[in-house]
């Protein structure tokens, strides 16, 4: 890897987290973001060096790679600059397969439950002093980042299947925590994304493994010609969580299965204390604090219907006298359009829905759907949901509840600036 190099984009989460790796490893890191966030303000704090904005471009003198976001489109003025000037570029994930191509490597895969599970894996095996090297896709606030030094042989990695990036990464043991129709925008079908899955499946080399559930029918699909052996991590049994829900209660399993499956002596009092004492991460249900009426309010990622779903039921069940007020930031116009009537039904689960305008993210505008198409065919259904237009009347329409409401903020957006705004 080169010894100056600068991301576009630095300030994504994964991003984020290289950028720390590399200067871990003694590269010279700078880069730029589209705007601040909390991610780049804790970049800044650690000395990295972060433009904000992409009017001109930041690329300094004798850089000699630059690695961009995905989300960063060809067109940006800075990875034309790069081209104009001879820099080698790659992406994300190129570089992240790059540096850790020779070491031992588990890689989390699934659509659901990747970062938890990635954090309480490198938890486990942080607690078991075997110095994990780890990127993972949220601040996990047992070690106050997304990225946690270690050695360079072993690497703990969440693996994203959008435009098939997990397959840049060679995998020891590859975790398979679930298979659902995702990321609309690049896979037309589930058949497909299984497609991505079953070729990463059959790269895991015979003295590996893979950690999943084999029994569930759309990952039993994919596992017909692996050559490495197969885990059924839900037979793991896992202590007591600060985290709710069974959904993490199987993200837990799934961590522990993992852990044990790299090193088979591993104790278990290591893999259950760590496990009880996991904090959990940066927006997955964070709590933010009371209203000034007295609301509950958390905040969590879950774009996708089924995270929505999982998260309403699970607050509910801690928290069955609430009542449940969910403010939601669609997270791309493919993915809200494919899945419109899913998410209906999981925002009617809450006995309050609001839905903000969709984010476009790396998408062009689709007039054909909005959030009140959302609003009104959950509505149709029987839920209790309705559109705004901006976060300003959301946050008006929120400090309304009083101490018998629950708010989650929830999205891939920045709606967590609404929970920020409301609690104390």
């Amino acid at each position: 890897m080169s010894k100056r190099i600068y991301m576009v984009g630095i300030g994504g989460i994964g991003m984020s987290a290289l950028a720390q790796l590399l200067r871990h490893q003694g590269q010279r890191v700078s880069g730029s973001d589209r705007e601040e966030s909390p991610v780049v303000d804790m970049l800044v704090q650690q000395g990295v060096d972060v433009a904000v904005g992409n009017e001109k471009s930041e690329i300094p003198e004798g850089t000699e790679l630059v690695i961009y976001s995905d989300a960063v489109p060809d067109s940006n003025i800075e990875r034309k600059r790069a081209k104009e000037s001879g820099i080698p570029e790659i992406s994300y994930f190129e570089a992240l397969g790059e540096v850790s191509k020779d070491a031992r490597t588990i890689a989390v895969s699934g659509t659901h439950g990747k970062t938890t599970t990635t954090g309480m894996l490198a938890t486990i095996l942080k607690a078991a002093e075997k110095e994990p090297t780890a990127i993972i896709g949220s601040i996990v606030r047992d070690f106050g980042s997304n990225f946690l030094p270690g050695r360079d042989d072993l690497f703990v990695i969440e693996a994203c299947e959008y435009r098939d990036h997990l397959l840049k990464l060679s995998p020891e043991i590859l975790v398979i925590t679930n298979i659902e129709l995702d990321h609309t925008d690049y896979f037309p079908n589930l058949a497909a994304l299984q497609t991505t899955f079953r070729t990463v499946a059959e790269r895991v080399p015979k003295h590996g493994c893979i950690v999943t559930n084999p029994y569930d029918p759309v990952i039993a699909a994919i596992l017909r010609n692996v050559s490495a052996p197969i885990i059924d991590y839900t037979t793991q049994t896992v202590p007591e969580l600060q985290l709710i829900g069974e959904f993490n209660r199987m993200n837990a399993r799934a961590a522990k299965a993992a852990a044990r499956a790299a090193f088979p002596h591993l104790q278990e009092e290591y893999t259950d204390r760590a496990l009880m004492s996991f904090k959990g991460s940066w927006r997955r249900f964070e709590y933010r604090g009371k209203t000034p009426q007295g609301a509950l309010v958390y905040d969590d990622y879950a774009h996708h219907p089924t995270a929505i779903a999982r998260t309403v039921e699970a607050a509910r069940e801690k928290f069955p006298d609430k009542r449940i007020v969910v403010a939601f930031h669609p997270h791309l116009y493919s993915r809200t359009k494919s899945l419109l009537n899913e998410f209906a039904d999981a925002l009617s689960l809450a006995d309050y829905a609001l839905v903000a305008p969709i984010y476009a993210a790396r998408e062009e505008p689709d007039e054909s759907v909005s959030s009140e198409l959302v609003a009104d065919t959950a509505r149709k259904g029987g839920g209790n949901v309705e559109a705004f237009e901006s976060f300003d009347e959301i946050r008006e329409k929120l400090l309304e509840e009083d101490e018998g409401s629950l708010i989650i903020t929830m999205g891939a957006g920045d709606i967590y600036k609404v929970a920020e705004q409301i609690a104390d």
